[in-house]
């Protein structure tokens, strides 16, 4: 399909197809690429997120399916459309509402493809969306991607180091996938992943919390009271990102199909 650049199912209906001289040297160059280990996705520049086909290139971390849980996080948030407790869990007086579906702000710190940014985008068509990058490249392909769907006017990208130097409050989700791989672990880590993609957006430091440490009170600084911060971990750093997460409200985490904590949820306290 890559090699012809057409569908499935134009393949199955025309098995007597033969590949040209050109198609044939494109196709055993991706097969080599391939042999060596670089993944598919940076092959065919594409992979399949949220019902979305996005560019990906090794500038980027390939958006993988069990992201789609912090996705899935904001959607059960915003579905339970419940007023706010008061901190003595007495329902909140209206004027404190401040956020319905269709009229809260959201941040996506580290952004890469903007796989996260898009998605939410895709879901809600009202709400006011930011999201930030420190690499150029990553924020190109992010950008590509945006006009590709036709949400380039739908989000803001920021070059940052998570949120340094940019000026939020009041925000009512900040969504992360951060780094959030251990050097210690980089043995356990699938070779294509440590040789292709970009390490910093794989390995956060000797533990593997260096960069959750540092984005949790910058999002603590950024939110509304009240507000969300939904990141994606490892079952690794679970334990300790609960311990960096202490004094927070209505944390949980929550696992991925495999029974494996993949993503941690905690309310900034009102």
């Amino acid at each position: 399909m890559f090699t012809l650049g057409c569908d499935r199912a134009y393949l199955f209906a025309r098995p007597e197809r033969e590949l040209t001289s050109d198609e044939q040297t494109r196709y055993e160059s991706a097969l080599a690429e391939r042999a060596r280990g670089v993944p598919t996705q940076y092959i065919t520049g594409h992979q399949e997120f949220w019902g979305m086909d996005l560019i990906v290139s090794p500038a980027v971390l390939i958006p993988r399916p069990e992201t789609e849980h912090v996705i899935e996080t904001v959607l059960d948030l915003q579905t339970l459309d419940l007023r706010p407790l008061t901190s003595d869990n007495a329902i909140a007086p209206t004027s404190d509402v401040r956020r319905r579906k269709s009229e809260f702000r959201v941040l996506d710190v580290g952004t890469g493809s903007g796989c996260i940014a898009l998605a939410l985008a895709k879901e809600f068509p009202h709400i006011e969306i930011h999201a930030t990058d420190i690499s150029a490249a990553a924020l190109e392909i992010a950008c590509a991607n945006a006009a590709r769907h036709q949400l380039e006017n739908r989000i803001r990208f920021h070059r940052a180091d998570l949120l340094d130097g940019l000026d939020f409050a009041d925000l009512d989700f900040i969504v992360s996938n951060p780094p959030y791989v251990g050097e210690s672990e980089e043995d356990q880590v699938q070779l294509e992943v440590r040789k292709f993609e970009p390490r910093n957006a794989v390995f956060a430091g000797p533990a593997g919390t260096e960069v959750i440490a540092r984005l949790i009170p910058q999002a603590h600084a950024a939110l509304r009271p009240g507000g969300w911060l939904i990141l994606e971990i490892s079952g690794t750093i679970a334990d300790e990102t609960t311990k960096l997460l202490g004094g927070w409200d209505d944390l949980r985490i929550i696992p991925d199909l495999q029974s494996i904590p993949r993503v941690v949820r905690a309310r900034k306290p009102r």
